[in-house]
């Protein structure tokens, strides 16, 4: 194993574990998570093997977007803690070989924010152009979709004391920053320096295409400050907007470097749903852009593939899968803080999930997706539920757990939209989801994650390695093989509700090779290894050593 690898790409053999803070842990009884409760459940995250916990939005918010409308970059929201608890967090995950990754949010501020405040307030203001601004909306917008179609029918609003419509690609009261901007690209990166000064790993880079998006429109902006261009899906055209977008895209290469220059050690892991054709220029030509990006494609294609019963999505996903240059990720998850969005599958496949899984309008969000969490998409059925984690950590790449889903946290469809999937955390034992009464049980969700989570640190070629599609001749299974740096691990999972047969070809796997959940020896005739799978089971194989 090459350690100056594994050690500087540390994120390679990683896990990583996304928590709101005001959801997961509350010291104080009043409701509210806070940093203090986070810390003292560190050494549960430590005892489940998470390599990194990435934090969302903890910063001062009217709270208009759960906590993605901020109002000041800076600081802690008094609710949660202080600059204080913070670092005792960051110092105490340090010691239990943890490190911390905070939400960039850059994409836009709340309307509350001072920046925003003083920006309408006068045409002269220095804060103006930190802004998008029209006196009448951007007929090139007219259709482009806000994020959310539920609430807002524009990207534009109209703002009566600045006397101007701005832009917004979330709600109303997020207006999009100026990204073209030079001043705002320095703010961006004082706001990195803050948190990397007081000891983050990295950043995860909220909605990554848009504040692109942002840069490119802008880059000509007029005097009214009148975007131009099309928008990040013709990146790769050629001409003013190519110009505008190459210029948008440096923005990352300038967060890439002055991230080197600040941290060996720090990462960007960059919210991109993009086909994987557009993916590449998130990463760079080098891969000196986002260090992980998440891999939105491969997840929608898991969920249709659940939905039929068979490897097919997958396999033709994985097969064109791009590959990566050396340290540079897909970050692999089952579900994600939002709704589990649909939208690059076909409307006929995204039909099929929907009903599969979510048919009642109540369950649905936006039309493209499911404001629901794994264990209800899958009727709680545990077999099911361990062979989608065991698929998430066997393709190449980064698992990111979202938290309570190492106990089977299931969503409350009460809450309005995506935040019915932000739940908080149960710690105790009466109910089947707490922590405490999984920890009890031998064969809970939880001891199974620990399990999972150990194999795939185990196994380097799982997160750094090369990925090759195995014919077994039944489309219900998924076989594939990692390798690394000379070692290999096959993984043979069954998508199916019914016991099947497959053989593994002969020569996939060497002469001192073991089941790696058991431990147990296997002989691998010349002919392949002929084995049973149980509905929805799953076996990884790999060398001894």
């Amino acid at each position: 194993m090459r350690l100056t690898t594994t050690t500087d790409h540390w994120w390679t053999t990683s896990v990583g574990y996304c928590l709101d803070i005001e959801r997961f842990a509350d010291s104080s009884g009043d409701g509210h998570g806070d940093l203090v409760g986070l810390g003292r459940h560190l050494d549960h995250l430590s005892r489940l093997g998470v390599g990194f916990v990435w934090l969302q939005p903890f910063y001062p918010s009217p709270e208009g977007d759960d906590g993605y409308d901020i109002t000041d970059y800076y600081a802690v929201d008094p609710q949660t803690g202080s600059l204080g608890d913070f670092i005792e967090v960051v110092r105490a995950c340090r010691e239990r070989g943890m490190r911390v990754l905070v939400d960039l949010v850059v994409n836009h501020t709340s309307a509350d924010h001072p920046w925003f405040q003083q920006a309408r307030s006068s045409r002269e203001s220095r804060y103006r152009d930190w802004y998008v601004w029209r006196d009448e909306p951007d007929p090139a917008d007219a259709d482009a979709q806000n994020v959310f179609p539920d609430a807002e029918d524009s990207i534009w609003s109209y703002d009566e004391e600045a006397g101007q419509h701005y832009r917004h690609r979330f709600y109303s009261s997020q207006p999009d920053l100026n990204t073209s901007n030079e001043d705002v690209r320095e703010e961006i990166l004082r706001i990195m320096g803050f948190w990397l000064q007081l000891g983050v790993a990295g950043f995860r880079v909220d909605a990554v295409p848009f504040f692109v998006e942002t840069a490119s429109r802008t880059g000509d902006a007029d005097d009214e400050g009148a975007p131009d261009g099309e928008g990040v899906d013709d990146a790769d055209q050629g001409g003013e907007h190519g110009d505008h977008m190459a210029e948008s895209m440096r923005m990352l290469d300038v967060m890439r470097a002055f991230l080197a220059r600040r941290s060996s050690e720090a990462l960007m892991l960059g919210e991109v749903n993009l086909p994987y054709a557009q993916q590449q220029a998130f990463f760079g030509d080098l891969g000196d852009r986002m260090t992980i990006n998440f891999d939105f494609t491969l997840n929608q294609a898991m969920y249709l593939a659940l939905a039929r019963g068979t490897s097919e999505p997958l396999r033709r996903t994985l097969a064109s899968r791009p590959e990566l240059p050396e340290g540079k990720s897909f970050g692999v998850f089952a579900r994600n803080h939002d709704e589990l969005t649909l939208d690059q599958l076909g409307e006929d496949e995204r039909g099929e999930v929907l009903a599969a899984f979510g048919p009642r309008e109540d369950q649905q969000l936006f039309g493209r997706g499911l404001r629901l969490r794994l264990p209800t998409i899958l009727d709680g059925d545990q077999d099911r539920l361990e062979m989608v984690y065991a698929l998430v950590f066997s393709v190449p790449g980064v698992p990111v757990l979202y938290y309570g889903e190492e106990v089977g946290q299931r969503e409350d469809l009460s809450v309005p939209g995506r935040v019915a999937v932000r739940t908080p955390l149960d710690w105790g034992r009466d109910a089947p989801t707490g922590v405490a009464a999984q920890e009890a049980d031998a064969s809970s969700l939880l001891h199974a994650m620990r399990r999972l989570v150990a194999r795939y640190r185990d196994r380097p070629e799982l997160g750094a390695g090369s990925l090759e599609l195995l014919d077994v001749s039944d489309e219900r299974v998924l076989a594939h093989a990692c390798r690394w740096d000379g070692r290999t691990t096959v993984a043979v999972h069954n998508l199916s509700d019914a016991d099947v047969e497959v053989r593994l070809p002969g020569d996939v796997l060497g002469d001192d090779v073991v089941e790696l959940f058991s431990g147990d020896p296997v002989d691998v005739p010349a002919d392949g290894l002929a084995l049973t799978l149980p509905r929805y089971g799953y076996r990884w194989y790999g060398d001894a050593g």
